[in-house]
């Protein structure tokens, strides 16, 4: 396999670079985080959805076809809106397809909660940009904490507002949809309507197994297993392509950061733990480049080349 890189962030900072080999934990938190300052509504969604999460330990709130939905919501929601629609579509342009489809995909990125299509690609767009160097909004290699969440509940001031991070985005907020979904945390209403709907039907059914009981149970099962827990879920995989997959694993390419390729996030993120691989040729539609990578998200990308939905699509070299 070769080991060329596609990786086009320049060249590597001779000094970082040293720091990152001699002292992993020496590149310090991003300057525009200091001094620290919590985001307190960031703080009690998060804190307050990874309680309702516990309650999956309750029997009360167990039903199977709770069960069901959050496994379903974990592949649609997680692999289709943040997997294909927001990482691999609208941050890399690994493909192009029809703008109701990629719209679709941006909708169903939103119900992870993981935050706007534009400010997500940003952030995005940023890590790539300086990956595994200070002003890098989430590497690991700060502390493991912070490239895990810690960078998603302390201000960065270079992200705090729509103005401050555009310039990464303007290709996004040329089209009015995602300009809308910027204002007054429009983004943030589609998450909760899209849960209200799922606990609605939630109750529906449970109304028709067995009255007016049996639907609060099935709306709160609902709720717990196919939004709270599968939201957590979904969390965890893409925080631990940011943390885990730039301190464990392997390398096939040799780029100018940290990245690695780790199996298990690999297999909770539908492809996305192929890191290095990604690294190294990051507008690559396909992340798993070995016979045994296994990636999912590409056969989906694969899926809608085949139907026509889905053209452009930018293949590793190999």
């Amino acid at each position: 396999m070769s080991m060329a890189t596609e990786d086009l962030q320049g060249e590597a900072d001779p000094v970082v670079a040293g720091r990152i080999a001699s002292d992993p934990s020496g590149i310090g938190l991003p300057e525009e985080t200091r001094p620290l300052c919590l985001v307190w509504p960031a703080v009690i969604v998060l804190a307050g959805i990874h309680a309702l999460a516990l309650l999956i330990f309750v029997p009360f709130f167990f039903t199977w076809s709770g069960v069901v939905v959050g496994v379903l919501g974990h592949f649609v929601f997680g692999m289709l809106g943040v997997t294909v629609g927001y990482h691999r579509l609208l941050t890399h342009r690994g493909f192009v397809c029809p703008k109701w489809l990629e719209h679709f995909f941006a909708i169903l990125g939103i119900c992870t909660l993981q935050d706007s299509p534009a400010r997500w690609v940003a952030i995005h767009r940023m890590h790539h940009q300086h990956s595994d160097h200070q002003p890098d909004p989430h590497s690991p290699l700060a502390t493991f904490l912070w490239g895990h969440i810690g960078w998603v509940i302390y201000r960065h001031r270079g992200l705090d507002t729509t103005s401050h991070y555009e310039r990464y985005v303007r290709d996004l907020l040329r089209d009015p949809f995602y300009l809308r979904l910027e204002r007054y945390q429009g983004w943030f209403f589609v998450y909760v309507m899209h849960a209200l709907f799922i606990c609605m039907v939630g109750g529906i059914y449970g109304y028709w197994l067995g009255g007016f009981n049996e639907a609060v149970r099935y709306f709160c099962s609902w709720m717990v297993w196919g939004i709270a827990a599968r939201t957590v879920f979904v969390w965890h995989g893409t925080w631990s392509v940011n943390s885990v997959a730039h301190v464990l694993g392997y390398r096939n390419y040799e780029t100018r950061d940290n990245s690695r390729n780790h199996w298990l996030v690999a297999l909770l993120t539908h492809g996305e733990g192929w890191h290095n691989n990604h690294h190294a040729q990051p507008r690559s539609a396909r992340h798993g480049h070995r016979w045994w990578e296994f990636d999912m998200s590409w056969w989906v990308i694969l899926f809608l080349e085949k139907l026509g939905l889905a053209r452009d699509v930018v293949r590793p070299k190999l």
